[in-house]
């Protein structure tokens, strides 16, 4: 592990975490629980085994990520993060934050996964009718089906279909995402390829939340 060599805590902290790939790990173990090296593979596209062997390693002397081996029926080793590593995520939120801007639309060959979606939903989507009953919206926009639920004020995503969706969106994940953000319209989404099946109103109630008023 590098060192920039210098005695302040933004470079230090940056000793740690600052190696491409290292904040990502932690990303995948903030959104996933603890993970098997597979998992980890999958969640990273793009990483070399051995370099997520080194990374894992390098986070693992410093105090941020845990391995164990886990007992039948996994029977492999899993990771996770130390209570040290688990404050990283408003570091992580902060970042992701920072990042939507620049989310307008996807580079070609971009990777998607549908778990990345927790991280923005749960950041800037609002349920505007808490006293309603539960609302799940399926999100069709990967190589797995996501839901986001709409529960008395909380707006949370989770993997797996809904036993009973009000609404199903399909399409290309910058369409989605900029449909629930508020960037594009259900009209423009549409025009530009987003499926949809069930009650739209069910936007209304799921929207993003609205930024907080200048002093």
């Amino acid at each position: 592990m590098r060192s920039y060599d210098q005695y302040c805590s933004v470079a230090k902290a940056l000793d740690v975490v600052g190696d491409r790939w290292n904040l990502l790990i932690v990303r995948e173990l903030l959104l996933r629980g603890r993970c098997r090296y597979t998992d980890l593979l999958h969640g990273l596209p793009g990483i070399a085994t051995n370099l997520l062997a080194d990374r894992l390693r390098d986070l693992e002397q410093a105090g941020v990520v845990t391995r164990e081996a886990a007992p039948p029926p996994i029977a492999t080793t899993v990771f996770g993060l130390t209570p040290r590593g688990q404050e990283l995520e408003a570091v992580v939120r902060a970042l992701g934050e920072w990042g939507v801007p620049l989310m307008r639309e996807a580079a070609e060959g971009d990777a998607f996964r549908d778990h990345w979606l927790a991280l923005p939903v749960h950041l800037f989507l609002t349920d505007a009718e808490p006293e309603r009953p539960p609302l799940a919206i399926e999100l069709r926009i990967g190589e797995e089906i996501t839901t986001i639920e709409a529960v008395g004020g909380d707006v949370r995503a989770r993997p797996g279909p809904a036993e009973d969706p009000d609404l199903v969106l399909g399409g290309a994940p910058e369409l989605v995402i900029g449909l629930l953000s508020g960037r594009l319209t259900l009209a423009d989404a549409r025009a530009r390829g987003l499926e949809s099946a069930g009650d739209t109103e069910a936007l209304r109630r799921v929207r993003a939340r609205q930024p907080a008023a200048s002093p």
